[in-house]
């Protein structure tokens, strides 16, 4: 099934041990993800089946929006309730005036530390198989977007946040970052992906939705996943060069410059290409049956 699945995953499970459950339901012989979700996270993890793994580079790419719950005064090595906790302050006030003057200095492009306890790879090693011995190395800082960040509920100790974030953002390290400049510590206890580009929570399923009924807007075609792409529909006596693997020069003229969605005639997706507004060039080929 050539698909992309808008999932709504529940606490607990690991991306991968999602993208197994939802391969199995569908019979899929290949599936992965495109944005990996702690195993404590819940929320939107777009799974991609068959020939659907081809496009994740591109729904990767996708802004992310969450909802996080802090505790603040409580510190820990993960970042999240599930860590060590190293440091605990207590009869602390938070003032929202002063909090919310804060998470407006981590509003645009920010520089972020990878948590140890996080995938990064350091010379082939994952950060958090060292973190797990006891070792922390010298990482080096990320450049990530905020695009904005609000108090949604403010109950010291506990404040939920709303954050609009880029790709590769840790929400953790931003909810650490900010405890830290409040001199009182934080970690996230709840973390939710509320959205991921203009796929939305209320539009997922969940693995029971699955296995009966689901809405339309749950499972989509190649096609309507990469609603964020222009199409071309390619002239018949082109279309087996850009199969082959050839550039192809458009001959009607002028088409949309950078990625773009090749069609037949009839809208069947034939593939993914880029172009430079006259030539484009495949990338991905795109076998739909």
């Amino acid at each position: 099934m050539n698909a992309v699945v808008v999932f709504n995953k529940p606490e607990g499970f690991t991306s991968q041990g999602a993208v197994t459950k939802v391969k199995k339901i569908f019979k899929a012989k290949k599936a992965g993800h495109a944005g990996a979700l702690d195993p404590m996270a819940t929320g939107l993890l777009l799974v991609c089946l068959d020939e659907a793994t081809k496009i994740t580079p591109f729904l990767m790419e996708l802004d992310k929006e969450y909802l996080f719950k802090a505790r603040f005064g409580i510190s820990t090595d993960t970042y999240d309730a599930q860590g060590k906790v190293t440091k605990v302050v207590e009869n602390f006030e938070i003032d929202r005036v002063k909090l919310e003057e804060i998470i407006k200095k981590y509003t645009g492009k920010i520089a972020q530390l990878p948590p140890m306890y996080s995938a990064v790879k350091v010379e082939g090693t994952p950060l958090y198989k060292l973190a797990r011995k006891g070792i922390e190395i010298e990482r080096k800082p990320k450049e990530v977007i905020i695009h904005s960040i609000k108090i949604e509920e403010f109950s010291p100790p506990y404040v939920i946040f709303r954050v609009l974030c880029s790709k590769g953002t840790y929400v953790r390290t931003l909810c650490h970052d900010i405890g830290e400049e409040l001199k009182v510590g934080a970690h996230i206890v709840e973390l939710v992906r509320t959205k991921i580009g203009k796929f939305i929570i209320e539009d997922s399923a969940t693995l029971e939705d699955l296995k009966g009924k689901f809405s339309d807007k749950a499972v989509l075609s190649i096609d309507k996943a990469l609603y964020f792409l222009p199409s071309l529909r390619m002239p018949d006596s082109l279309i087996l060069k850009f199969l082959n693997g050839n550039s192809v020069k458009i001959p009607s003229g002028i088409v949309p410059s950078g990625w773009i969605k090749v069609k037949e005639k009839t809208g069947k997706m034939l593939g993914i290409g880029f172009s430079n507004g006259f030539i484009i060039k495949p990338e991905r080929i795109i076998k739909e049956g």
